[in-house]
């Protein structure tokens, strides 16, 4: 082979992906996903809020997204070796979460990882300031939680604060490229109900580790979170265009009006008034005609491919929000045990993911161990020994919603032999029904005394009705 054979084929793309040509001609590329989020992440996540209030189907595909993945909350167990320390970290947090929130909302820090996760997955990221509380305002732990809106940490915020430290979109990053602090503006700037002064404001730094910042990444370094929409919103609006004219070429064709015909021009009851409003179509109208006019109407072909052609639509729409087809559109008509179980394994997988590798470490840790932190600070919590090894007291385990299957009987039958053949424990199970092992064992051994003492007996698995326990030396009956 000669050289100039040998650098043309070192220099000939052999990727069709790389290839040049009118195939090719003009076709977008993604060369840094910071640049593109920077230019237009805030415009895809007002679009993407958009849709979510007025879209059914994504209004529905977030919802399933935020249901299952926080439901009715993400709980912690602590892990601490001692189990009277657990329970009183257990009955401390119960105490405290319901006056978590700093706007004072009934809802509790459950409610704000809904809100949180809704947010992140709608914008694309959400932000929570940790807020230290003085002793006098009377909560079990001086400790609460504010939720943020992602305009108040300006993407626009970019400048040199000290020697060595860089602000990139409003976070500010060390020498070595660690996150330090957020540059966070008092209040949405984008609420019209805000003091008029709100073009004045100016951001104010807060220590990164007074900061959450809930967001997926999907690339290295990635700075800011985008929404989990954005595969989906050009193809979003142009189905939502398509059905509404649909909708309207529907209603046009089922008004059933009629037309009066003019055939005497001279008549003056069928003069005009000056006033007249111009006829309208609706249901059952008899709309006068001047001499002369006719009405025509355009009757194009139907569509039969109406129903097949937004199916498709949806299910892409779904795959790229993240759920599955029947989630976003309600439809069932055509799925059965297989393909709904087929469909739930795949989302649970996701679900998980993103509960473990996202929620859970940006989120719910961090306020965990400024929990646990301020207890033991401010006395709530008794640890002697805990800033010489905090770990044991900071170290929790997450109980994420409970998955409910198609057939929860076959799936239930399947956990019990799976733990008494050894494949899994009980503990295992569970936690992946969302339960804390150690307090359902105590609720059981609770359940099991009260029965003893009013003589009750459930022990029978044959019936639903519970049998009078039989008295000592009594022999026993089925009644």
């Amino acid at each position: 082979m000669s050289l100039l054979s040998t650098i043309r084929n070192v220099f000939t793309r052999s990727l069709d992906a790389a290839a040049g040509g009118k195939r090719w001609g003009r076709a977008p590329r993604v060369i840094n996903l910071n640049a593109d989020m920077l230019s237009g992440a805030t415009i895809a996540a007002q679009r993407a809020a958009y849709f979510a209030r007025n879209n059914p189907n994504v209004a529905a595909g977030v919802s399933a997204l935020v249901s299952n993945a926080v439901g009715t909350g993400i709980r912690p167990r602590s892990k601490h070796p001692d189990p009277a320390v657990r329970e009183a970290l257990h009955a401390l947090w119960e105490r405290w979460e319901r006056v978590a929130d700093a706007s004072g909302r009934a809802g509790g820090h459950y409610a704000q990882q809904a809100l949180a996760v809704r947010a992140m997955i709608e914008g694309g990221e959400a932000f929570a300031r940790l807020c230290t509380r003085l002793p006098e305002d009377g909560l079990p732990v001086p400790l609460q939680v504010e939720l943020i809106a992602r305009d108040q940490v300006p993407s626009t915020q970019w400048q040199e604060q000290r020697p060595g430290n860089a602000i990139r979109a409003g976070i500010e990053f060390n020498a070595l490229g660690r996150r330090v602090a957020y540059w966070v503006l008092p209040f949405n700037p984008n609420d019209p109900t805000m003091p008029l002064l709100a073009p004045t404001w100016q951001p104010t730094r807060v220590p990164s580790e007074d900061m959450v910042h809930l967001f997926r990444e999907v690339v290295e370094n990635q700075l800011r979170g985008l929404t989990f929409l954005a595969p989906v919103l050009l193809r979003v609006k142009e189905l939502d265009a398509y059905e509404d004219a649909a909708l309207v070429r529907a209603k046009v064709a089922a008004l059933l009006s009629g037309f009066i015909l003019n055939k005497d021009s001279d008549n003056p009851a069928w003069q005009s008034s000056a006033n007249a409003d111009t006829p309208t179509l609706e249901p059952g109208a008899l709309l006068p005609l001047n001499p002369g006019e006719s009405v025509e109407f355009t009757d194009p072909p139907d569509d039969a491919n109406y129903t097949e052609f937004t199916k498709n639509h949806m299910r892409a729409i779904a795959v790229g929000l993240g759920c599955t087809y029947f989630q976003a559109s309600g439809d069932l008509k055509d799925a059965n045990y297989s393909s709904l179980r087929g469909g739930l394994v795949e989302f649970r997988r996701s679900v998980e993911q993103l509960q473990h590798l996202v929620i859970i470490p940006q989120f719910c840790d961090p306020v965990w161990r400024r929990f646990v932190t301020l207890a033991v600070m401010s006395g709530a919590i008794d640890a002697p020994d805990f800033f010489r090894d905090p770990e044991p007291y900071l170290a929790a385990d997450w109980l994420p919603p409970a998955f409910d299957w198609v057939d929860p009987q076959k799936d239930i039958r399947a956990e019990v032999e799976a733990i008494q053949n050894g494949l899994k424990s009980r503990a295992q199970s569970v936690a992946g029904a969302g339960y804390d092992v150690e307090r359902l064992d105590t609720e059981i051994a609770a359940d099991r005394e009260r029965e003893k003492r009013l003589g009750l007996n459930f022990g029978d698995a044959k019936s639903s009705v519970p049998v009078q326990a039989p008295n000592p030396g009594e022999a026993p009956t089925n009644g």
